[in-house]
């Protein structure tokens, strides 16, 4: 595994900014995730977003992890074309949208799709299709859980809604999807105290459900900063039950730093190297904002393990401004391995991934499928 202070054998032929991954601690990744749903790989429903990429897919295949989330047609396909049997896109698909899905679910007829709805018109789009086509819609119900972004409360529409799949003959009941995307916080009795809210409120559609006759067939729910306390009901429940991180294959300085308990490492690394010294204290590398995401203030999009008390002055498209204690021990070409402090939006950055293993280069790249349309 490579440690981002020291650099591996063969760096020097990369060029700069590029995306690097560590297979090896990908694998330990996968592995930890593993080990936190007791090794039952059915609960588990990684979120493709983080990556975007089909070898990252067949390295879960490979350890029985056959199921996904996604947030979008493109990453849909991904993971068909990767062979993944199970695709669930968490995301309500509107407009063009349902057409494509199903015409998705045609080109792939080897992987089972299924999608949410949250509202009338949303499951009204679903129907048309499905009518059109003939042809039958495995749906979720996205529950809002806390996050109040999508999803719909525990109440009778969200009850008529599931009514509604259960009557029509073109639409299958696929289950409960809940995200608590709001819960967060660095201290974890904080974190569990928000997590036991929102798992109420599951818990409580659930018994509306049951209540009304009406069986659940599968829970997906929660995020990375909960997916421990999702992976405990998990193992609980008497029903089938999935959590759905995203991040931990990759992981990020962010989460590092304000999620410690959860145990990953950091698999992805941006390459870059100094270009210039401005002078005043100051060196210049080749990580501007079009190389990590720049979403959050300038202090808040990357880390430098090799440069001790880094201030981040400025950053335009191609260019990071840093103030260091020393810039001469930094010459110009200076290579450094800095890590994303969000992951998930930087890899979206880039169309490839250079892959260390053992140390090293290695031969491989993994392709980063970024677009929002692969054929469909």
């Amino acid at each position: 595994m490579i440690n981002p202070c020291d650099l591996p054998d063969g760096v020097e032929t990369v060029p700069s900014p590029s995306l690097c991954i560590d297979k090896d601690i990908v694998r330990s990744n996968l592995d930890r995730m593993l080990e936190m749903v007791n090794g039952n790989a059915s609960r588990l429903r990684p979120h493709i977003k983080t990556h975007k990429c089909g070898d990252i897919l067949a390295m879960q295949r490979e350890r029985g992890i056959n199921q996904i989330k996604c947030a979008t047609i493109a990453e849909a396909e991904i993971a068909a074309i990767a062979g993944v049997d199970d695709v669930l896109i968490a995301y309500p698909l509107v407009g063009p949208h349902t057409g494509r899905f199903l015409e998705l679910m045609k080109a792939y007829p080897g992987t089972a799709f299924a999608a949410l709805i949250d509202s009338e018109p949303g499951l009204k789009g679903f129907l048309e299709e499905a009518e059109r086509r003939e042809t039958a819609v495995t749906l979720f119900l996205d529950l809002d859980c806390g996050m109040h972004r999508t999803g719909i409360p525990v109440g009778e529409t969200a009850l008529a809604l599931v009514k509604t799949i259960n009557e029509h003959p073109l639409l299958r009941w696929g289950g409960i999807h809940a995200y608590d995307g709001h819960i967060h916080q660095a201290e974890v009795a904080e974190r569990r105290k928000d997590f036991n809210a929102a798992i109420a409120e599951v818990n409580r559609f659930i018994e509306l459900l049951l209540a009304n006759e009406i069986d659940v067939p599968l829970v997906v729910s929660g995020g990375s900063p909960t997916f421990a306390m999702h992976a405990e009901v998990a193992a609980q429940s008497s029903r089938p039950w999935q959590c759905s991180p995203g991040t931990p294959l990759l992981w990020d300085a962010g989460y590092g730093t304000n999620h410690p308990d959860l145990d990953f490492c950091p698999a992805a690394f941006l390459l870059t190297r100094v270009v210039s010294h401005p002078g005043n204290g100051q060196i210049c590398v080749d990580l501007g904002t079009k190389a990590v995401s720049a979403e959050n203030p300038i202090h808040n999009r990357v880390r430098f393990p090799a440069i001790e008390k880094a201030k981040f002055l400025s950053q335009s498209e191609e260019h990071l401004v840093i103030a260091v204690a020393d810039p001469a021990q930094f010459p110009i070409g200076t290579t450094f391995l800095a890590v994303p402090y969000h992951v998930c939006p930087s890899v979206a950055l880039y169309e490839e991934a250079y892959i260390f293993e053992d140390g090293k280069l290695s031969d491989e790249h993994w392709k980063i499928s970024r677009g929002r349309r692969i054929t469909i």
